[in-house]
């Protein structure tokens, strides 16, 4: 099935791949804007320092950077829909259905990237920013792609 869609052209249109990436590119700064406030409020304030590695309260502080680039990712989408033309309440029920698994792969490789990148220490590690931003852009892409192409459903 995979074959099929590679042999029918399913995954070579540029005008999808254009229209998916900048999809993708805003769902991105909402993502990282919650989520590296968090580890920078970490890194600054020292709260997580004396954490326990992988320890029931480490995984606590561990979810709130995700918890939180999801929340201002969210707040951007909808912001973003709102502007174009979309009541509130419909673009809030947008930006949580067709966006949402997007921004949790986004979160998810992002916050495993810094993980990598810090040694499991809640924080930001400035060097790691960069490939934190690549690794988030491209773990949804694809599936930003096919849900536009398949669907014609993206969330702006």
């Amino acid at each position: 099935m995979f074959l099929d869609k590679i042999n029918d052209g399913f995954w070579a249109c540029k005008h999808t791949w254009s229209k998916s990436a900048n999809n993708t590119k805003w769902c991105l700064i909402g993502c990282a804007t919650g989520e590296f406030a968090t580890l920078a409020y970490f890194s600054y304030s020292g709260i997580t320092s004396d954490l326990v590695l992988y320890s029931t309260v480490w995984y606590l502080f561990a979810a709130l950077p995700l918890i939180n680039g999801l929340i201002t990712s969210v707040i951007l989408e909808t912001i973003i829909l709102i502007r174009s033309n979309f009541d509130f309440a419909n673009a809030l029920k947008t930006a949580l259905g067709m966006s949402f698994i997007s921004m949790l792969m986004m979160e998810v490789a992002m916050m495993f990237t810094d993980l990598v990148f810090t040694g499991g220490v809640l924080g930001l590690n400035y060097f790691a920013i960069p490939l934190m931003l690549l690794v988030g852009f491209l773990a949804p892409w694809p599936y930003n792609y096919w849900r536009l192409k398949k669907f014609n459903k993206a969330c702006h």
